[in-house]
């Protein structure tokens, strides 16, 4: 039986990916509001009580609106704000998360896609705290850098007007100064911190992809672990994932620049650990396609669980 598959929001930067993902496939039917009827709030309603799932690709308030709307028992939901990250009542949706995580996106009606600065620092941190490597108290700084694209339709119309000041003034940018960036609460929440880390995020002149950078100085930790120390535990943690990988060692030591446009297109997540073991230093960097694997395509992969439909289906 075909899935009727409703995109609430599908034309911001998610939704529009989303569904580009989703339209060459034959095992769904998407269906849309429309033009005319999208601001009408009694026909969103009705249609999001009419299928089998929907993706909510809103602002948080109008995501929390949209979910509350939801009485049918038979619908599920796939949240792409950051609106219900950290409710006791949603899913998180990273399927490699743990050995139990994916079973627990299959049997939720509601599912919060991850963000992508924090699926990202989450992967790195949490199985390094699952293995001891890093406690729950560890002081933890995470650096990061995402393409344009990641601040929605706005910041990408900025970067692209040759009119305004970020296309001739802003090669690269900073942001999130106040160490309140809205991620914090869901990193912090799923990494297994008890205190939020100290997260620095930028922009750089380029559409998409990412690079997220947590150093350590090993030397500062319990039990003094080596760079092979904290590669065996990622590696160990991600052995079967389909989506996660972690290079060896060797392999990483060979890269001399790291572009974070390299997975764009995938669903894929990289997690290298490059070390110096005379220091006692390494710094894990995560690489992953910001609209792929940290919005859209983790997305896709969740419906796909939530809907008992093969885990990659439609994702390159």
């Amino acid at each position: 039986m075909t899935a009727r598959i409703f995109i609430d929001g599908e034309a911001g930067t998610t939704g529009l990916q989303i569904r580009a993902r989703l339209e060459r496939r034959d095992d769904l039917e998407i269906v849309s509001l429309p033009e005319e009827e999208r601001k009408d709030a009694d026909a969103r309603t009705e249609l999001l009580n009419a299928v089998d799932l929907a993706f909510l690709c809103l602002p948080d308030d109008a995501a929390r609106e949209a979910a509350a709307s939801v009485k049918s028992p038979n619908v599920r939901l796939i949240d792409a704000s950051t609106a219900h990250r950290v409710a006791e009542d949603w899913t998180y949706g990273f399927p490699e998360y743990d050995a139990t995580q994916a079973d627990a996106i299959r049997s939720s009606k509601r599912v919060a896609n991850p963000g992508c600065y924090a699926l990202t620092s989450v992967a790195i941190l949490h199985p390094l705290i699952e293995a001891g490597v890093l406690t729950a108290d560890t002081p933890v700084t995470i650096n990061a850098v995402s393409g344009y694209s990641g601040g929605g339709r706005s910041l990408i119309a900025s970067f692209e007007d040759k009119a305004s000041a970020d296309y001739t003034e802003a090669p690269f940018f900073a942001y999130g100064l106040g160490l309140q960036h809205k991620h914090l609460p869901e990193i912090t929440r799923w990494s297994g911190l008890r205190r939020p880390p100290v997260f620095v995020p930028s922009v750089g002149r380029f559409n998409q992809g990412m690079i997220v950078q947590v150093p350590l100085q090993l030397w500062s930790l319990p039990d003094t672990p080596s760079p092979a120390d904290v590669h065996d535990a990622l590696a160990d943690h991600y052995i079967n994932s389909r989506f996660v990988t972690v290079p060896a060692l060797d392999e990483t030591a060979t890269i001399a620049r790291l572009q974070p446009d390299t997975l764009n297109g995938t669903n894929e997540l990289h997690l290298h650990v490059f070390g110096n073991d005379s220091n006692r230093q390494a710094v894990i960097t995560g690489l992953i396609d910001n609209l792929g694997k940290g919005a859209s395509g983790q997305a896709v992969q969740n419906m796909n669980i939530m809907l008992g439909l093969p885990e990659g289906e439609g994702l390159p």
